[in-house]
């Protein structure tokens, strides 16, 4: 039976492949594997490899703001992972639902008046804490990053090690064999600014807490 001339362009028009794009996730894991990890300037930079400290949930895409005068941290690591989103997440944009951070672990913190924000559309939502005499506190502390900016200063820092084999920041500072890393006894970070897509704590203490909403974010 002849084709109709509907049922022949068909035929000739090459159909698109089915399944995910993998090919767009193997660029982003590839682009890890090349980040190199640079702490001079006052910048701390990503590091490299998909690491264990990913936030261990669905990310929601919409990132978040968070700035302080001083942090003083007892045992840290940073190495690079990708953060992922649900399946079809409406903030997935052009990132494929996958979002390449650079994860700081502390063992433990202290933050001098801190700031949050989050750009809800037109409004933001921002909290204040550790503005007064007593900072905030947090333990085995984790941030996923795609900009931290500051100045640094590192005591006994070693770069370039494997981050499954580091101890300073504890067990939430390991990342998976092979991982290119950086961890040191103590950081200290001056007019901090990250831009975050996760944050985890084992314990948060947030003195003289502020929530309220604003024109504008920290």
């Amino acid at each position: 039976m002849a084709m109709s001339e509907d049922a022949a362009a068909a035929a000739d028009t090459p159909q698109a492949p089915s399944g995910p794009r993998r090919g767009r996730v193997r660029m982003k894991r590839t682009a890890l594997m090349a980040i190199p990890a640079v702490a001079a300037g006052g910048v701390l930079m990503a590091l490299t490899a998909q690491g264990v400290l990913a936030a261990q949930f669905s990310i929601s895409g919409m990132p978040f703001t968070i700035t302080a005068d001083k942090l003083d941290g007892e045992g840290f690591a940073q190495f690079g992972s990708l953060d992922s989103m649900i399946p079809d997440s409406p903030n997935a944009g052009s990132t494929g639902g996958q979002v390449l951070v650079a994860v700081s672990a502390i063992k433990k913190a202290e933050i001098t008046n801190l700031c949050q924000s989050v750009d809800l559309g037109g409004i933001n939502l921002v909290i204040h804490a550790g503005d007064g005499a007593t900072p905030v506190t947090a333990s085995d502390l984790t941030t996923d990053s795609d900009l931290l900016s500051g100045d640094a200063e590192f005591k006994n820092i070693e770069i370039g090690g494997d981050a499954s084999t580091f101890t300073k920041a504890g067990p939430v500072g390991k990342g998976n064999p092979g991982v290119f890393g950086q961890q040191a006894d103590h950081v200290t970070l001056t007019h901090l600014n990250q831009h975050n897509y996760a944050s985890t704590a084992v314990g948060f203490k947030l003195p003289n807490l502020r929530l309220s909403f604003s024109s504008t974010g920290c």
